[in-house]
């Protein structure tokens, strides 16, 4: 994707070939900032405080913070430390193991003289195949978009989104979004209805600027509106991403997400979700009560951050003095909530079969 009219990644390495830049999103919208990682304790902590988020950029990140921690210390334990500090920065996005068991497996029995070098090429790889795999799901998400469009000749084919599911959460392209930019790109009359996600605001914030930024016309929503539209039968469909995908098809996302499925799904609005095959945890058989999610500060509901006429971002409570909050980051959608999956193999349904057809190796 490109912003000012260059091509920008999430993440890349620097000139100096071992440092990397990431997007600050804690900037996001009211400036583009980017932020220089150059230890695993920097890109930790980037994790942690979501100046990079998204379950295929977290992982990103975490595949390069081992490269960071072999930089100081190739051994057999330091790799083992900076795997487990690394693997505790987000609990519920189950694409941080998967890039960080990669690096390990890829890591554990090679000579430490060769480990830097191999660290780095394979952490490149992960983020190559994931720009690929978004490109994937874009195609396979857009016959979707283009069968809707045939049914309505000449008029707008309405998508409603939540959260941030595009190139900012991954490494280029994005899941949920990149079906949404090759239908714009194709010229397909396509618009997105935008929940605003409270309370980090992604949607608002990211998934906006991203659309604007592309040129898609959009449309951002309070949480509470999208059942409303939805009944009006101004949605034609929804896509969203996904942080974990269990085995039977349950979908971790983030939080409002069960609510929009649950609205969809009493108005015969279909249901996607748009996922790479490192997002499926195959070794959890449900998520429904079992996939751990995610608690974070009560900051984040009590106070919101904007920007303030004279142009400076201000964080500003918004709640009744002394009152407690509770923030659960992600809910858990149902299978029999969700139409279909949305994947670099193809389209499924979403359900333990549909998932095993796409992916057969795993049976």
């Amino acid at each position: 994707m490109k912003i000012n009219g260059r091509h920008t990644r999430t993440i890349w390495l620097n000139a100096d070939g071992w440092s990397l830049t990431v997007i600050d999103q804690t900037k996001l919208p009211h400036r583009f900032a980017t932020l220089t990682l150059d230890s695993m304790t920097a890109a930790a902590q980037a994790i942690k405080t979501m100046t990079v988020r998204g379950a295929p950029l977290i992982g990103a990140t975490a595949a390069y913070g081992l490269c960071l921690a072999l930089r100081e210390d190739a051994s057999d334990e330091a790799l083992e430390r900076a795997y487990h500090v690394l693997i505790e920065t987000r609990p519920t996005a189950i694409n941080l193991k998967w890039a960080l068991d990669e690096m390990m497996a890829g890591l554990r029995n090679i000579p430490r003289t060769e480990r830097v070098a191999a660290a780095y090429a394979r952490a490149g790889q992960i983020c190559d195949q994931d720009v690929e795999i978004c490109r994937r799901i874009g195609e396979n998400g857009l016959a979707l978009i283009r069968a809707v469009a045939a049914k309505k000749p000449g008029q707008r084919v309405n998508v409603l989104t939540h959260c941030n599911a595009g190139w900012l959460a991954c490494i280029d392209w994005g899941t949920a979004l990149a079906p949404i930019y090759m239908a714009h790109d194709a010229g397909i009359p396509v618009h997105v209805f935008v929940d605003e996600t409270r309370p980090r605001n992604q949607g608002a914030s990211l998934t906006a600027y991203e659309l604007g930024a592309h040129g898609v016309p959009h449309t951002i929503l309070a949480d509470n509106a999208g059942g409303h539209f939805m009944q009006a039968g101004q949605v034609d469909l929804c896509i969203v991403g996904t942080d974990r995908v269990t085995a039977n098809g349950d979908v971790a996302n983030k939080i409002g997400t069960y609510l929009k499925a649950l609205a969809a799904k009493d108005n015969g609005v279909p249901f996607y979700v748009a996922l790479p095959h490192t997002t499926i945890d195959w070794t959890m058989p449900k998520g429904v009560g079992v996939i751990p999610i995610e608690e974070r500060s009560a900051a984040e509901v009590l106070t919101m951050s904007g920007r303030l006429a004279d142009g400076s971002v201000a964080v500003v409570e918004i709640a009744a003095p002394g009152s407690p909050a509770a923030n659960p980051g992600f809910d858990v959608t149902p299978a029999r909530l969700v139409t279909a999956f949305i994947t670099e193999r193809g389209v499924a349904p979403a359900t333990a079969e549909g998932l095993l057809s796409l992916y057969p190796e795993r049976r």
